[in-house]
């Protein structure tokens, strides 16, 4: 139980939903960045956090895990932050998200917590 599960969602599926959450006028809510991605996990705010793998050094990101375990909040992974940052609607890379609100992307959302089940 202490391993993180690798859960296979399409990385286009994710960054679809982001970028969905992210469009102006969505009411869709994505927190951005390392820093306020740990804050919205640690008040309970976030319902996914996704992580890009490209991450150098991986410690900046190495405690992401372990929180959205402690909280219960599905974690996903993309490859890319350079991916990640442009699905978030920002013009920098991102090295992680979480998703407050999926706004437009409610339905994408709940299919992809469907697919992850309980990881």
């Amino acid at each position: 139980m202490a391993e993180e599960k690798k859960v296979e969602v399409d990385e286009k599926t994710i960054l679809e939903l982001v970028d969905l959450a992210s469009e102006p006028g969505s009411e869709g809510k994505v927190k951005k960045g390392i820093n306020v991605t740990t804050k919205a996990i640690e008040k309970g705010l976030a319902q996914l956090v996704i992580i890009a793998d490209d991450v150098e050094p991986k410690t900046i990101t190495a405690h992401l895990p372990l929180l959205c375990k402690e909280k219960g909040v599905p974690l996903l992974h993309v490859s890319s932050k350079q991916a990640l940052g442009s699905a978030a609607r920002i013009d920098v890379s991102c090295s992680a998200v979480a998703i407050v609100n999926p706004g437009l992307g409610k339905e994408l959302f709940l299919k992809i917590k469907k697919a992850i089940g309980n990881a």
